[in-house]
């Protein structure tokens, strides 16, 4: 083997081992607790820093973005309801909502132009047709799918939320400062969830009773289980029982909800494993094991 080879070997396998390693630095940071809650505290000291600079050009462009708002149709229907799942998938500012409307707009344009611009013949008009299709229901699909990932955090969440507003209120902290605990450490791990408990705290701080914040709080997520959490809430105020034991009995059943869940998951494998076995496994599989076989044959038996 001539030192040109070793070489070039040696440069392959240290090209993919960097490769490697930079494709798993960049899959394992997002996942680092640590790292997230040192740059949630860097966020927040530079906000703090900023907002008072910034103050009134926020103020400008959020008028600005409430006049194309109001200007410009949706697919909602009303800006009111767009606003609703737009907060819903964790965008809460008129801006985000703006973007969404004009997004409805443009992205129909751009898909529909390029095909009369580069393609002829009839094609042209039926990947134009398709391409409106796609461009106008894009925006509203990748927000119901942003909508139900959040949905299914703070489902996954509340179980964890609940123990640790147990452990708060066992501790002698009052309901309201367990909320506020519970939303800044659950940040890191359930940022839809903790974002909903912030706006909880906000809301009851704004002057809203804490049973109608957490009605709201229903409202806002449309998840089940947290609709259940109200109905206890509500039961537990009328009656004058033990708000930590009521918490800790839910956080068992919304326990045990998520475990049924993965179980769930689990037994669906083999059914949904059932196609890529059949359309990508069992072809090759049959090319490699029936193929000498066949060219054999040929040869023996053809002419």
């Amino acid at each position: 083997m001539s030192i040109l080879t070793i070489l070039t070997l040696v440069a392959v396998f240290g090209a993919v081992g960097l490769l490697t390693f930079a494709i798993a630095t960049l899959l394992a940071s997002p996942s680092d607790s640590a790292r997230r809650r040192l740059s949630t505290i860097v966020q927040q000291q530079t906000t703090s820093l900023l907002i008072s600079k910034t103050a009134t050009l926020a103020d400008e462009s959020d008028q600005a973005a409430e006049r194309i708002l109001n200007a410009l149709p949706n697919s909602y229907g009303s800006v009111k309801r767009l606003r609703r799942e737009l907060a819903l998938g964790g965008f809460y500012t008129t801006r985000a909502a703006a973007i969404f409307a004009m997004s409805e707009i443009i992205c129909p344009l751009i898909l529909a132009g390029l095909p009369l611009l580069l393609l002829t013949g009839i094609n042209r008009w039926i990947a134009a047709g398709l391409g409106v299709l796609i461009g106008y229901m894009g925006p509203s699909f990748l927000l119901g799918r942003r909508c139900k990932r959040r949905q299914k955090e703070i489902q996954n969440g509340l179980a964890d939320a609940l123990d640790l507003l147990v452990l708060c209120l066992e501790a002698g902290s009052s309901l309201d400062q367990a909320l506020v605990k519970a939303g800044d450490e659950l940040g890191v791990a359930y940022p839809a969830l903790g974002d909903q408990l912030h706006i909880l705290i906000t809301e009851m701080r704004a002057g809203k009773t804490r049973l109608d914040a957490f009605r709201g709080l229903a409202e806002r997520t449309r998840v089940d289980d947290v609709r259940a959490l109200v109905s206890m809430l509500i039961q537990t105020d009328r009656f004058g029982t033990s708000v930590a034991q009521a918490l800790r009995t839910h956080a068992e059943t919304c326990r045990t909800k998520r475990r049924q869940r993965a179980e769930e998951r689990a037994q669906k494998v083999g059914v949904k494993l059932v196609f890529p076995l059949v359309f990508c496994l069992f072809p090759a599989l049959y090319v490699v094991m029936l193929g000498p076989a066949y060219i054999r044959f040929m040869k023996v038996f053809g002419p």
